[in-house]
């Protein structure tokens, strides 16, 4: 089926999602098939499994998740497409199925490095969403692994295929706004209040024994699954990972930045009183040897746009700014703040969609992955280089919940000289949940 055609039919357009003029991607030879499992397909992961299905030659041919209801999400997600995808529960058996070339992750955070690991060192390629570890530390075992197994591990960050924002990056490194040296990010929403949650039976549709998996055990409460463990340490990393990633890493690419030397955080739980225990409001700062900034402004609960938008970037330079908001979108404005050229994104960017915020753009990040699998494209967010922009927010978060600004090394970004921060550098994993080269780095 053409590719202007399938996404016509498709019910991603039946979600007010715009239809885009993409290539074909890849050759259609039948050796060329590439067979993806999707691990995680309650909301988002449902999405992914729907358009990874729809990428020629490419089928959807697992899909693993813990609960009856999020398995239904997904199997209502590939209800036509050609191949009735197999169940797995466990992901320690799907990865075992000799024909899967590919492992798609969207899964709670606390299983993003652990399942990452378990694909490739059993020889398949992975795509993990944001922010693809729990910690600093699972970041760095993604970027070894990335190297020992010899396969691909793409990071969520969309944004990196834009095609659009691959042209600005290019023109701000060329110097076309001067020396770019501070760049601002921002994220808005308003979310509500996840109340106090009660310890009760688990659900009989849920196992909860595989849905908390490498992280040590705790008793079940009402208010965790689906989404709230975004806002629990012991699960989730908070709103800088979870949505701070996008805007921070392109911060980064644009700025031609690694790692920090200084970071500090401020902010708290301030909108309500519940058992959401990271930031609803946080201003990071982030400072680099190379005498260039970063700041990043998130208002989980606090929806009043900046610059018109809910979530975006701003790039400074000497000889002008860079202004986008939050989509393929970007303005250029000369030093005396005259616009000198604007190119509108494909999709505007709905931060408040968990599912697809920036809509079905995110297929030209899919289509990377899965050329890069055969053979035929370099990924545009190879793990090695994805988890530095996932180091900023994970630093954000320990010098936030230490209360302490951290000094780091900037050529690794590890903590210097402050054992509370180091501390946090990695987590305790349930015995027998350690995930694979734990004790190698």
């Amino acid at each position: 089926m053409h590719r202007r055609q399938f996404l016509r039919n498709s019910s991603l357009t039946g979600a007010g999602l715009t239809i885009l003029n993409f290539p074909i991607f890849g050759s259609q030879a039948p050796s060329n098939k590439v067979i993806v499992g999707v691990m995680g397909v309650n909301s988002r992961g449902s999405f992914l499994a729907k358009s990874f299905s729809q990428l020629p030659n490419v089928e959807v041919a697992y899909i693993c998740d813990v609960e009856q209801k999020a398995i239904q999400n997904g199997l209502n997600a590939l209800k036509d497409a050609p191949r009735k995808p197999i169940v797995f529960a466990d992901i320690r058996k799907l990865v075992e199925q000799k024909d899967l070339d590919a492992l798609v992750i969207a899964a709670p955070d606390h299983w993003h490095t652990p399942a990452a690991l378990l694909g490739v060192s059993h020889g398949k390629h992975v795509y993990v969403e944001k922010p693809c570890g729990h910690n600093p530390y699972e970041g760095e075992l993604l970027a070894a692994a990335l190297h020992k197994y010899g396969k691909h591990i793409q990071m969520g960050s969309q944004r990196r295929s834009f095609p659009s924002l691959i042209d600005a990056a290019k023109q701000v490194r060329e110097g076309v706004i001067g020396n770019a040296y501070l760049a601002k990010a921002w994220y808005a929403n308003s979310r509500k209040s996840i109340g106090f949650g009660k310890k009760v039976p688990v659900p009989s549709t849920l196992d909860f024994e595989l849905w908390q998996g490498p992280a040590p055990r705790r008793d079940y409460q009402d208010n965790l699954v689906h989404y709230n463990w975004h806002w629990f340490w012991h699960w989730g990393t908070g709103e800088a990972c979870n949505n701070g990633t996008h805007e921070i890493d392109c911060c980064r690419w644009f700025l031609g930045v690694n790692f920090p030397q200084k970071v500090v955080s401020a902010g708290g739980r301030y909108a309500f009183k519940d058992d959401w225990q990271t930031p609803d409001t946080q201003i990071a700062s982030f400072e680099f040897a190379e005498g260039k900034s970063i700041t990043w402004e998130g208002r989980s609960c606090t929806h009043f746009p900046t610059e018109g938008s809910d979530r975006g970037f701003i790039i400074y330079g000497d000889k002008g700014t860079l202004v986008n908001l939050g989509g393929g979108d970007y303005k250029l404005y000369d030093d005396k703040n005259k616009l000198i050229k604007e190119v509108k994104s494909e999709v505007t960017a709905d931060p408040t969609n968990p599912v697809a915020a920036s809509g079905n753009m995110d297929l030209y990040h899919f289509g990377n992955f899965v050329n890069a699998v055969r053979g035929e494209a370099a990924l545009t967010a190879p793990v090695d280089e994805a988890s530095k922009s996932v180091l900023l927010c994970h630093l954000a978060n320990i010098a936030q919940r230490t209360g302490e600004t951290l000094h780091c090394d900037p050529s690794n970004g590890h903590i210097l000289n402050n054992p509370a921060a180091m501390a946090l550098w990695q987590r305790k994993y349930e015995k027998g949940w350690e995930p694979l080269g734990y004790s190698a780095i």
